[in-house]
């Protein structure tokens, strides 16, 4: 009985190596497979039971989805190319498997049994299984669920989330691909755009350097933003009110409410005002006629009377207590 006893107490520690050796063989293998692909692993039923079989002295994240257009899943697709980049990215920065890290992919197609095991009503999800055996081991050698509530996540936030649960040491970066066919059509619109330029300068240049273009545009933009354009679309104003009469009312009382036409109607008359001004101090002087340039005074004194006139009966309408008016209105 004792020689029994002495024989199994000395042969745990060989016992102990060849497990260690049959987990280490275990990862060597899949890793080789790993680098050796253009991505995560393609697992089956039979692959992802061998590899999260214990005991494990390896990190394994598998990502279980559907990627079949039959089953719908429309977050699976767009998250699947985010996932290769993962992927890409650990192949191409630890080659040696310092981390101890395999990353794979459990198809719905290819893996019915695991999700009925596993009782999955939902794809995209995400599981990382810690190692149970070795220096790295966790305590808690449960999954840990990936969040896919905020939608399809990027290779980023995956990647990060990962490195949270590994062991301290240096981790690989993202490597994204070029883009080929985003910098051809971006180099292409550049060139096109500089030919453009370079062909219809001559023809822009003087457009763009007007000076009454400017003056124009700018009071333009004045008369928008003044007339009460922006408040318009902040307030979603009606365009026009009934009067309670059975006619129309084309301003608002007060100082808080308007219409839609109410500010076409202000902007009109600052037009008016406006361009009168203009013609009175810029055009008139320049007139050679002293008879045209004498009537044109008066025409233009006629419509800045007139329709200062008006715009004072409006204001009077917004304010019912302003007690100054100006013929004819």
């Amino acid at each position: 009985m004792r020689i029994t006893i002495a024989v199994t107490l000395g042969l745990l520690p060989f016992f102990s190596l060849a497990a260690k050796s049959i987990t280490d063989n275990k990862f060597q293998r899949h890793h080789a497979k790993f680098i050796s692909g253009s991505g995560p692993l393609k697992l089956d039923d039979a692959l992802y039971e061998k590899l999260t079989a214990t005991p494990r002295d390896y990190t394994l994240a598998v990502l279980l989805t559907a990627l079949e257009a039959r089953f719908g899943c429309q977050l699976c697709r767009d998250f699947q190319p985010e996932w290769d980049v993962v992927g890409k990215s650990w192949i191409k920065g630890d080659k040696k498997g310092n981390t101890r890290l395999l990353l794979g992919t459990l198809d719905f197609a290819d893996g019915k049994g695991t999700f009925q095991k596993l009782m999955l009503q939902t794809a995209p999800i995400l599981m990382l299984f810690p190692p149970t055996t070795g220096p790295k081991a966790k305590a808690d050698a449960q999954a840990i669920r990936y969040d896919f509530t905020m939608g399809s996540q990027s290779a980023e936030q995956v990647h990060d989330w990962i490195i949270r649960h590994l062991p301290a040491g240096p981790k690989p970066p993202v490597y994204r691909p070029l883009n080929y066919v985003r910098l051809i059509t971006i180099t292409t619109a550049v060139l096109g755009l500089v030919s453009f330029v370079s062909v219809a300068s001559p023809y822009i240049i003087p457009i763009v350097q007007n000076r009454n273009l400017w003056a124009a545009m700018s009071l333009i933009t004045i008369l928008l933003f003044t007339s009460g354009h922006m408040f318009n679309h902040i307030r979603k104003v009606p365009y026009v009110a009934g009067n309670g009469k059975g006619g129309i009312s084309y301003f608002a009382g007060g100082f808080s409410n308007q219409f839609g036409l109410e500010t076409q109607i202000v902007a009109a008359m600052y037009g008016t005002l406006s361009f009168a001004t203009i013609a009175l101090a810029l055009k008139v002087p320049r007139m050679v006629d002293p008879r045209k340039q004498q009537i044109a005074v008066f025409v233009w004194g006629a419509v800045i009377f007139g329709m200062y006139s008006f715009l004072l009966s409006v204001f009077r309408i917004k304010n019912g207590g302003y007690p100054f008016h100006l013929p004819p209105f």
